[in-house]
């Protein structure tokens, strides 16, 4: 009786050996994804013949390290290039489909197995390993794509909070568009560690772009501010709005015992800049 390494081994020449015919039918498999071969090769560098022909071989040879290797990086490739899911799902179904076509072919040729058992137990672990295959791309493809919409979504916290510096201890904070409440901590945040980092004695802080605050949002900068004085800091608030103020009023809210509040930006920029003669 064959050991079942030579079973293997004489299941993946096979499949080597008919190269051409392999392709041909998974491409009748998969007649979505076969029209976009040539662009997903042109966008992500990724030929899907060729690696279907390497994961049907890990399948067939249970080399478990190196389809989780392969499936990872497949994850992250086709994340990186914004490739569509429904794609790779399509894609893959379509080489478990072609694979076991060439099984039976390969069986009806060699009259390989010997009973049910033995049949149902190679399938057993051909399936498992294509679905470990699936399970392992769709981890790392969703990784990948949480990663980097964290990365984005920092880069786009630190651009919203945009503390400039005018001198040595005067720097101005510009702050544009809605705010809400986590949008707020990022504020906290950034205004006490650039208060600590870059030695700031006077942060001015422009709210003329800010359309309305809620409640709750009005609160927290009420507390920022007393962070703010705490560090040592003088705060400085322009362009305050008359909707903003009157929610203030309503609310029995009121930042002047803990900030000085100017008419615009432009004419604190100036005042202080006559002052400190920048």
């Amino acid at each position: 009786m064959e050991t079942i390494y030579n079973q293997r081994e004489k299941m993946t020449d096979f499949i080597r050996d008919n190269k051409q015919s392999f392709q041909k039918k998974l491409l009748s498999e998969a007649v979505n994804v076969a029209t976009k071969i040539n662009d997903i090769l042109e966008t992500g560098n990724i030929d899907l013949l060729k690696n279907a022909q390497k994961l049907s071989l890990y399948v067939v040879e249970q080399k478990e390290e190196q389809l989780v290797a392969f499936a990872q990086q497949e994850g992250i490739a086709w994340a990186e290039h914004a490739l569509t899911l429904a794609f790779k799902l399509e894609w893959v179904q379509a080489i478990r489909r072609t694979l076991w076509h060439f099984l039976y072919q390969y069986d009806r040729m060699n009259n390989h197995f010997d009973g049910r058992e033995e049949f149902y137990a190679l399938e057993k672990r051909i399936n498992d390993r294509i679905d470990q295959f699936l399970n392992t791309f769709l981890i790392s493809y969703s990784k990948y794509k949480d990663e980097l919409i964290a990365s984005q979504r920092d880069l786009v916290e630190n651009l919203s909070v945009p503390i400039i510096p005018l001198s040595q201890s005067v720097a101005v904070l510009p702050l544009i568009g809605m705010i809400d409440i986590h949008r707020i901590q990022t504020i906290e945040e950034k205004v006490l560690m650039g208060i600590s980092d870059l030695k700031i004695e006077t942060l001015i802080i422009d709210l003329s772009g800010i359309a309305n605050m809620e409640m709750h949002v009005v609160d927290h900068f009420q507390k920022i501010l007393t962070g703010i004085s705490i560090m040592g800091c003088k705060a400085i608030i322009t362009g305050l709005r008359a909707d903003l103020v009157r929610t203030m009023i309503h609310s029995g809210i009121s930042f002047e015992d803990k900030a000085a509040a100017k008419g615009t930006l432009q004419q604190t920029l100036k005042e202080y800049l006559e002052q400190n003669r920048l």
